[in-house]
């Protein structure tokens, strides 16, 4: 019997520029917004059937290995799960029972998006009622009307998803080493923001409020407690016009604004109230995990220190591969 002939060569691995690409805010810009509002319909179809969880974690999007997923969500008995794939460019609706629909993720108005997902849905025998006014955005228009909103750029798009995947391992890693409350890795269609964060387990003062079309009660909810969370957003509005990793403090304890952090390109912005590492200073780092690890750990010590965290009991290392930690 002949034996197959070895493979000429073994796969490469991803290059840094394939795991962390540019992604120039001002070159996306009306991609990243169009996409910001197609995830929030995406996103408030599992807010209309998902029981609540507390801090939002009911609402929220998962990176996958092609794009964003729902997970699955329940609907009178069924279960069905709506999924991003930014290799294909669809928008695939799954069901429980094996049915299923699509949609061209191309250049097409929200209005026209948020009309073609809800007629796919309905085709699945799926009826959700949303709200469609868009969330956490100044001067938003309803779903139904927004026909300004239409750019689409498959290659950006792409870029996006890369980067979330990979800051996803980053954060995943950083979680491990945190035996109490923790959020999921997790993204925020609201926000539009990969995040993940850790709790004190402290109750925190009562939150002012004031983000605009979101209930004052829900942001009150999602900071009940104190909290230092980390994580990615692409950029856009206000003084950050580009994409950046963030870190902050809630609430925030004295000298935190003041403290050292890494790496050397992080900085305290005073109008955010929270510390920022501009992603370009991660992506052309000649070890950008490990750039980004010293960022989510220095920021976080800042908070837990200044804070007086009990860390002792909050803390262990970070995990390992098939490996129980010591004494379990």
């Amino acid at each position: 019997m002949q034996m197959p002939s070895p493979p000429s060569a073994k796969p490469s691995m991803p290059q840094a520029a394939d795991r962390w690409p540019q992604l120039p805010y001002a070159a996306w810009r009306d991609t990243c917004t169009t996409l910001h509002l197609w995830c929030q319909i995406v996103g408030k179809i599992r807010l209309s059937q998902t029981p609540w969880i507390n801090h939002s974690w009911h609402v929220t999007l998962y990176p996958t290995t092609r794009g964003l997923t729902t997970s699955p969500i329940p609907f009178h008995g069924r279960a069905f799960q709506i999924d991003f794939d930014f290799v294909d460019h669809v928008l695939w609706i799954r069901t429980g029972d094996g049915r299923s629909q699509n949609l061209a993720l191309a250049p097409k108005p929200v209005a026209h998006f948020y009309e073609e997902l809800l007629a796919a849905l309905a085709s699945l025998g799926i009826t959700p009622t949303i709200s469609t006014m868009p969330n956490e955005i100044a001067d938003a228009v309803p779903f139904e009307n927004d026909v300004a909103h239409a750019a689409y750029d498959r290659d950006y798009a792409q870029r996006f998803w890369r980067i979330l995947l990979s800051a996803h391992e980053v954060f995943t890693d950083f979680r491990s080493g945190f035996v109490g409350k923790a959020s999921p890795v997790h993204f925020f269609w609201g926000s539009f923001d990969l995040a993940v964060t850790r709790f004190s387990g402290r109750a925190a003062p009562r939150h002012p409020g004031g983000v605009p079309h979101l209930s004052d009660a829900v942001a009150r909810e999602a900071y009940s407690h104190e909290v230092s969370s980390a994580g990615f957003w692409p950029g856009g509005g206000g003084p950050v016009d580009y994409p950046a990793f963030y870190s902050y403090a809630w609430p925030a304890p004295a000298g935190f604004a003041d403290a050292a952090v890494r790496p050397q390109a992080a900085f305290f912005a005073k109008d955010l109230g929270e510390f920022l590492l501009p992603y370009e200073a991660v992506r052309t780092a000649p070890d950008p995990e490990a750039t980004l690890m010293g960022f989510l750990e220095s920021t976080y010590e800042a908070a837990a220190i200044l804070g007086h965290w009990d860390r002792a009991a909050l803390e262990c290392p970070r995990g390992e591969v098939g490996r129980p930690p010591a004494g379990a």
